[in-house]
């Protein structure tokens, strides 16, 4: 049985954590001594020195009480999108909020918190059970580095579910896009604004009109475009000297996101070329599509689990990434459980009470029925 009081408590303390992606070091120190007097097998990986971060993942063991069961994990993620530092939570009429200026963290500790209550409710019911592992990530709000350094392939693991994704609770996320990001730099060249404009080339000039014929936005109806960050130049008395962009797409299917990508790289192109200059251009493929069988176990496990609790165990497509793109590409079949926290990356950003103990309930009973009870 979930300890609703147990859940909370902890939800709020992860809360109140400060643990910005690559500054996750308390939150991580916290959960681990955490997890340790709660009598569970805590170990770190070496995440931190690979990706440039002063903390690393966890990989937690509840040692199976009964043999030749499935080796299960439950995921979810430390960092949170921005600062928290002088966090102040309110609770009004059973919902939790930041009353501070900032996140609440609710992404990602309304799934943090009901994976770890899960666990601990598992063990204390004594039902008959496999290893089940939690792992808890870090860097993931920034491209899902710290799931890209874990070596998951070597945990034997034979499926998982990462807590990290919106309402309404029962629900899953089967199915994701791929996602690439580039970085543009249109090189102008600089001359006195004033005194010699025609000497110069102005490279927002150049970036305009690669800009101005792009196709942004929607694109197709799982196919997204955008231009996120533009900045360059030194002053308004200087022909501007460079531009640099930065841009992504997204596509459930490969062939419409390279067709977009090779767009978006030609309009760049063609404006450098057209004003004798020229653009660099660095594509990175951030991660990889998935897209689970209906009838794997995985899905069969979470959508029987759903509807015990009487939720509707809809599968859901999402053209935003998560840690189980990492796993699911590693060859570990994972599907994202919906939780409670919505508005993210928003200092709306909230999540009730009634949501979080629901995603605990449904995670303690996606580990009962993957165990057959």
């Amino acid at each position: 049985m979930i300890q609703e009081e147990r859940l909370v408590d902890l939800f709020l303390r992860l809360c109140q954590i400060n643990a910005p992606s690559l500054g996750e070091r308390e939150s991580v120190a916290f959960t681990k001594q955490y997890l340790r007097d709660q009598g569970l097998q805590v170990e770190e990986d070496q995440a931190g020195a690979k990706i440039g971060g002063n903390a690393n993942n966890l990989i937690v063991t509840l040692q199976a009480n009964a043999p030749n069961l499935p080796r299960v994990f439950l995921s979810a993620h430390f960092d949170t999108v921005e600062p928290t530092d002088g966090l102040i939570i309110e609770e009004r009429d059973g919902i939790f909020f930041s009353a501070s200026d900032t996140i609440l963290g609710a992404d990602d500790k309304g799934g943090m918190a009901p994976a770890i209550e899960a666990v601990l409710a598992l063990r204390e019911s004594g039902i008959p059970h496999g290893d089940v592992v939690l792992l808890l990530s870090v860097a993931e709000e920034i491209g899902l580095k710290g799931a890209d350094a874990l070596k998951i392939e070597s945990l034997n693991l034979d499926y998982g579910f990462v807590l990290d994704t919106g309402p309404p609770v029962g629900t899953f996320v089967t199915r994701t896009a791929f996602h690439d990001k580039l970085d543009i730099e249109v090189i102008g060249k600089p001359a006195h604004a004033g005194k010699d404009p025609e000497k110069g080339i102005n490279a927002i000039v150049v970036a305009a009109e690669a800009i101005a014929g792009m196709k942004m936005g929607r694109i197709g109806p799982e196919t997204t475009a955008n231009l996120g960050v533009i900045e360059g130049g030194t002053g308004t008395n200087v022909v501007c000297a460079s531009v640099r962009i930065k841009a992504e797409a997204r596509s459930t299917s490969l062939e419409e996101l390279e067709a977009q990508i090779d767009h978006m790289v030609k309009r760049f192109e063609e404006a450098a070329s057209k004003h004798g200059t020229e653009v660099r251009i660095e594509h990175v493929r951030h991660y990889h599509a998935y897209s689970l069988d209906p009838g794997s176990e995985v899905v069969r496990v979470a959508q029987e689990a759903s509807r015990r609790l009487g939720f509707e165990p809809t599968l859901r497509t999402t053209l935003g990434g998560s840690d189980a793109n990492v796993y699911n590409k590693k060859g570990v079949p994972s599907i994202v459980v919906a939780t409670g926290m919505d508005k993210i990356h928003t200092h709306d950003e909230f999540i009730s009470r009634k949501d979080l103990i629901d995603t605990a309930r449904l995670t303690l009973e996606i580990l009962r029925v993957a165990y057959g009870a």
